[in-house]
């Protein structure tokens, strides 16, 4: 039987843990009062006249408060709604051990007291974010009437006024105005702040609210399921202006097309979505928390003997984050409001968007995971053993197949070593609560679990090493080149079309969303930068031999040089040459220049910073580049240099920036007060396996090479453990994502609405 301390951790919020009841606090001051009583009664025992003087003035003290009970739960009313009740225990009784059980009712004071003020002032602000959908709801109805009466079949712009008179309720408008201005404060510290931008235009002075007869109304021209080019700002900018300058006294007039119309909605209904997300944590929540506070009483009735449940439990249920039912009503009508408007009265196409399904895990996945290990490992190991005989990776021995074969190989090696971390990385996640699908905004019915990943690498890697193994034994079968050559190539282009497979097959949502991502990082500054566009160009920082790897294959088989036997024509082309080293710089440009974006778009200064990083990257890159085609002392000192302040510029940006340790006043030395991971030395281990990692570069200067090794077997290896710092980096750096996050209790996102107030003066 699963104790209540286990399920209650498993089952609560991680961005509210915090604000839970500290039941752990509660259950260690119980131990403590446990073992004052077995120490009392030791003691009675041994005196039996001071146990019976204690026990008779215990008996008179009982009588006296017969009718008041063990204890009295005092109320102190609060100044003002917003804060809310005070409650307060007194003790009536003679306990065994007063100063522990006076601080036993103190914790529990004090952790009732924090449920019911978070408790209020979430309700709040679900409250008014309810309010505002609803009136962004009636100003789309009016709209969508509008446009169907104007002929809206046109794709084509069209001006539509539309009035709020005066007469409205401004208790509407004032919610409204209060939601917007709200909206400005959620945004700046939410984790996509920088979506927001100018897609939300509200102007007000001083946030005060003023009656509005005239409304104004901006609908963005873009998707909001993705933020949007800065040409698209400018556009938009621009005919925001000319709209502004058309608007009458009459009414606001808006230029509107079913694009638009179906962006607005589209905003409105992921807004009803995040509310009734948030409004279910709630109900979690309060329910959590009552069934806290009932085990934490029921354990404290045992271990002194009183009857404390009945009294402290009627005060709890009669508390405010009990005994409010707006968010159970609210609930009902967002589930009435997004039924009607959105699903056309169906009621279970409406569940799926409002609760979706967690995608069931399956036993086959499991099974198919240990049957491609299993032959990957067989055929990796015939692999080796026919290399091993053929003296494939030695020193100066078959040049053409180290030229040609290898590069691919290790291409695929390094891509599915780092996507088997990332599934390492779900599984670290998920086992310390990391809330890795909130931070990445992964769709809970489409994003992949750590079986898929091991699933998709098993598999791939299998097909990989057949296919090479296949190769191998037709070259020693006495098949020349000019037969087999084309095999890799064939390889190569059979994941290519897999990856732009438009079928729904092979975890399309997947491949399409890694489409995409790659489109945002490649066309940076262009898109503004989320979570999941830098996270994977950091992923791509560390993938560079993979990327010249990439390159140069696919000079290899795009000019034919495969025919012939020309493997040297990508090394000798100036162009192709130096396209490969402009490969090496790409990765830290891409980064570089969404630290820039965020900068511009945010306006804080620790982007420029970021920024400087990935430039002494990128000189650093140069200054080896330049060593390798003039290996002089000057070159050899200018990379020793720059590759010495590139490294120590990261190693802080990884430590104090990216993982958030490093803080002096921390109650854990040299990390910092919040730990996902119980044992500290973890930490320090880390710590130290990422300074080690980050010096791979000496190997540049010291060519280190084992015996008559390949220098391109080396070069992999120390590729390997560069992705293996990437991963372990991955998970010190979504921990401090979600530490940022449950600091400031962000659980639903905060989406940005289409439809805002202007008035004639603005």
């Amino acid at each position: 039987m699963v104790k209540f301390s286990q399920q209650f951790e498993a089952q609560l919020i991680p961005e509210w843990k915090e604000a839970f009841v500290d039941y752990f606090q509660l259950k260690k001051d119980l131990k403590n009062i446990h073992h004052m009583l077995k120490n009392a009664h030791k003691n009675h025992t041994s005196s039996p006249n001071n146990s019976l003087f204690s026990s008779l003035k215990h008996s008179l003290f009982a009588h006296q408060h017969r009718d008041h009970g063990p204890i009295q739960v005092h109320r102190k009313l609060a100044s003002s709604a917003s804060k809310g009740d005070v409650y307060e225990t007194e003790l009536l009784e003679q306990f065994a051990d007063t100063y522990a059980t006076k601080e036993f009712f103190a914790c529990l004071d004090q952790q009732l007291n924090k449920v019911n003020k978070f408790y209020r002032a979430k309700e709040k602000e679900f409250m008014e974010r309810g309010e505002s959908l609803e009136k962004q709801m009636d100003i789309l109805l009016d709209l969508k009437s509008a446009f169907k009466e104007k002929g809206g079949s046109s794709k084509e712009d069209q001006s539509i006024s539309y009035t709020l008179s005066s007469e409205d309720d401004s208790v509407r408008n004032r919610a409204v105005a209060n939601d917007l201005e709200k909206n400005d404060m959620a945004f700046a510290d939410s984790p996509r702040s920088d979506e927001v931008g100018k897609s939300t235009i509200l102007q007000r002075e001083d946030s005060k609210l003023r009656t509005l007869s005239n409304v104004r109304i901006h609908i963005p021209l873009t998707t909001p399921s993705r933020t949007f080019s800065a040409i698209s700002d400018l556009v938009r900018e621009d005919l925001l202006n000319q709209s502004s300058r058309k608007c009458g006294p009459e009414g606001g007039k808006l230029h509107l097309n079913k694009t638009k119309l179906h962006h607005a909605e589209k905003m409105i209904r992921d807004g009803f979505v995040e509310l009734y997300k948030g409004l279910g944590y709630l109900k979690v929540y309060r329910n959590l928390n009552m069934l806290a506070f009932i085990k934490i009483l029921k354990k404290f009735d045992k271990v002194t003997g009183k009857e404390i449940l009945p009294i402290y439990l009627k005060v709890v249920e009669s508390s405010y984050f009990n005994s409010s039912d707006k968010v159970m009503k609210l609930a009902d009508e967002v589930e009435e409001l997004f039924v009607k408007n959105f699903t056309q009265d169906d009621r279970r196409k409406a569940m799926k968007y409002l609760r979706p399904s967690q995608r069931k895990e399956s036993h086959a996945v499991t099974f198919f995971i240990g049957l491609f290990a299993g032959c990957f490992m067989s055929l990796f190991a015939g692999y080796v053993i026919l290399a091993h005989i053929t003296g494939l990776y030695r020193r100066h021995q078959n040049s053409v197949y180290m030229e040609t074969v290898y590069p691919v190989l290790s291409m695929f090696s390094l891509m599915f070593l780092h996507f088997f971390l990332y599934g390492c990385n779900i599984f670290a996640w998920r086992k310390t609560r990391i809330n890795y699908s909130f931070i990445f905004e992964l769709a809970p019915t489409k994003d992949l679990k750590y079986r898929d990943v091991f699933l998709v690498c098993t598999m791939a890697m299998t097909v990989v090493v057949g296919v090479m193994f296949l190769h191998l034994t037709l070259l020693t079968k006495g098949y020349s080149y000019a037969h087999v050559q084309a095999i890799p190539g064939l390889l190569l282009l059979v994941f290519l079309l897999i990856l732009v497979c438009p079928f729904k097959i092979i975890y399309r949502s997947s491949r399409y969303r890694f489409i995409c991502v790659t489109r945002n990082i490649i066309l940076s500054p262009l898109y503004k930068v989320v979570m999941m566009d830098f996270f994977m160009a950091d992923q791509l920082c560390s993938q560079v031999p993979m990327l010249r790897n990439l390159e140069y294959v696919a000079c290899y088989y795009i000019t034919g040089s495969y025919k012939n036997q020309d493997y040297g024509y990508c090394m000798r082309a100036k162009h192709y040459r130096d396209l490969a080293y402009a490969v090496s710089f790409l990765p830290y440009y891409w980064r570089a220049m969404q630290c820039a974006r965020r900068w511009f778009d945010e306006g804080q200064t620790s982007h420029l910073v970021n920024l400087g990083k990935y430039v002494s990257a990128m000189l650093a890159a140069g200054a080896k580049v330049a060593f390798e085609k003039d290996a002089s002392v000057g070159w050899l000192c200018l990379l020793v240099i720059m590759s010495s302040a590139a490294t120590v510029y990261q190693l802080y940006w990884d430590f104090v920036k990216d993982w958030g340790l490093l803080q002096m006043n921390s109650n854990n030395p040299w990390l910092r007060n919040e730990l996902m991971i119980r044992r500290k030395y973890i930490y320090y281990l880390s710590m130290g396996l990422n300074f080690v990692l980050r010096l791979a570069w000496l190997q540049t200067v010291l060519h280190s090479s084992f015996e008559n090794v390949d220098y391109r077997v080396t070069s992999f290896f120390l590729a390997a453990l560069e992705v293996i710092r990437r991963g372990l980096w991955n998970f010190y750096r979504l921990e401090n994502e979600h530490l940022n996050n449950a600091g400031k209790f962000r659980a639903v996102k905060t989406v940005p609405l289409p439809f805002h107030e202007v008035d004639e003066e603005d």
